[in-house]
């Protein structure tokens, strides 16, 4: 096995052990021997297990940029997406809201990585910050800045963008959850998810000309 494959299925085999018990629970021979290799083995490719949640953390960001990229969406990039929401009809929002939401669960990595995080929050003031700076600020950040250029744009109603935000992202990150718990739920929660964008794209573009 090369050695960037061998590389790669050590954070693959982390990632799934840390979901699934936690990171505190799983030993360095675990992983090891989750890859099928020996522990000293695994210590030429990285020097510890904080390294390879440090390693799994840098690449679920880059690949969650480079897949999300596809559906032009980016987080971390207000201005690159205004074009995107000028003028955009319900429909093709709730496409794209759609994309993101059924790539957020079924996508192995990033759903794992999520299921990590909240079970992680719980044991390392870090870890909670860093889950609060991925699944909340960023986002929110992100919308809020969307809304405060379409209101500027007269595109939709002049209201506190920060609030808006709140009001768009928060049912969207509930849903994902109830369907973390419970995946038959994952029909019934893309209706109520239809159902939130409509609501909320016909409440900000009331009144607008």
């Amino acid at each position: 096995m090369r050695q960037e494959d061998t590389r790669q299925k050590i954070l693959d085999k982390a990632l799934e052990l840390f979901a699934a018990r936690g990171y505190d629970s799983v030993s360095v021979g675990e992983i090891a021997q989750a890859v099928g290799i020996k522990a000293p083995s695994l210590y030429n490719h990285f020097p510890g297990k904080r390294a390879i949640f440090d390693a799994i953390v840098e690449s679920t960001a880059a690949q969650y940029e480079v897949d999300t990229d596809k559906i032009n969406i980016h987080v971390q990039n207000v201005a690159q997406d205004i074009p995107v929401f000028t003028e955009i009809t319900e429909d093709a929002l709730f496409e794209k809201v759609r994309q993101i939401f059924e790539y957020s669960l079924h996508n192995e990595a990033i759903s794992r990585f999520r299921r990590m995080m909240v079970r992680e929050q719980f044991r390392s003031p870090e870890l909670a910050a860093l889950y609060s700076r991925r699944y909340v600020d960023r986002i929110l950040e992100y919308h809020a800045g969307i809304f405060r250029a379409l209101i500027a744009a007269g595109e939709i109603q002049a209201e506190e963008p920060d609030t808006l935000a709140m009001m768009y992202v928060a049912p969207v990150l509930t849903l994902i959850g109830v369907c973390d718990r419970q995946p038959e739920k994952e029909s019934e929660c893309l209706e109520k998810l239809r159902r939130h964008v409509q609501l909320f794209f016909r409440m900000v573009h009331s009144h607008t000309s």
